[in-house]
């Protein structure tokens, strides 16, 4: 007796749908984590307010340029820490303790589709994120040029970048609870005296340099070159030490990465 197949037979989807199931899975798990929110949103949304009331950044503030116009960029590159490398080091950290990477690793996604998908949803939630900051500023008198916001697009994607290899790279050499507590205090570092919130320049002369080196402080600063009227730096230094970092970053992880 002949058998034929079966035209019904499932196969596996392609790649391409599968890195965007799993962009979308990740970007939900992330939303929908209480902690995870008040890192995404509720945080960078109350330094904006906070940064916009008070005087802490009137002595750097360039001729031309208000609270708001120096705020938005720093509370956006903070967006970009809190999702790629607090929010997703985090969240990798722990699927990694509970075997969760290795039983994907070995499913049709593979590990480039599933670090694939975990970028994707880094860069969808950032999406979400620029989208409610901007709104937030505009509302309280924030109003970009429409070139400011196209050229800070590529930069905020950059960032995105380095800062998920330096999440994933914490992530896979360190144990979850390492993990948690250590990329928690580096945000509360890199936020206040890492170039973000406020440039290096408004920090001691012999540190400011130190501290530009810093992808933060490259981000923050990159963003602030493109968004703020007549501010005086310069994009090729930001973008080269943000560069940088990604490619490190990354080579790292690929180095040292550990499934489980």
């Amino acid at each position: 007796m002949t058998t034929t197949a079966n035209p019904r037979t499932a196969h596996p989807a392609p790649m391409w749908r599968r890195v965007i199931s799993q962009t979308r899975y990740e970007a939900l798990t992330m939303l929908r984590n209480g902690e995870q929110l008040l890192l995404l949103v509720i945080l960078p949304v109350i330094a904006l307010v906070a940064l916009s009331r008070m005087d802490l950044l009137d002595s750097v503030l360039p001729a031309g340029a208000s609270r708001l116009d120096y705020a938005v960029p720093g509370v956006l590159a903070l967006s970009v820490i809190s999702n790629a490398f607090s929010g997703q080091g985090i969240q990798t950290g722990f699927d990694r303790r509970y075997g969760v990477l290795r039983q994907l690793a070995t499913t049709p996604l593979g590990r480039s589709g599933l670090i694939a998908g975990k970028l994707g949803a880094i860069l969808l939630v950032l999406a979400a994120q620029t989208v409610l900051i901007g709104a937030v500023a505009w509302f309280m008198g924030w109003h970009p040029s429409a070139s400011a916001l196209l050229e800070a697009a590529p930069l905020l994607v950059l960032g995105a970048v380095a800062f998920t290899g330096l999440g994933l790279l914490a992530a896979g050499t360190m144990r979850a609870e390492a993990t948690l507590a250590v990329v928690n205090l580096l945000w509360v570092l890199l936020a206040v005296v890492g170039g973000t919130l406020a440039p290096a320049s408004a920090l001691p002369e012999w540190l400011a340099p130190l501290i530009g080196l810093l992808p933060s402080a490259a981000l923050a600063d990159g963003l602030r070159h493109v968004m703020v009227p007549d501010d005086p730096g310069a994009l090729l230094g930001p973008v080269v030490v943000l560069a940088a970092w990604a490619a490190i970053a990354w080579a790292a992880t690929a180095r040292w990465f550990r499934w489980s």
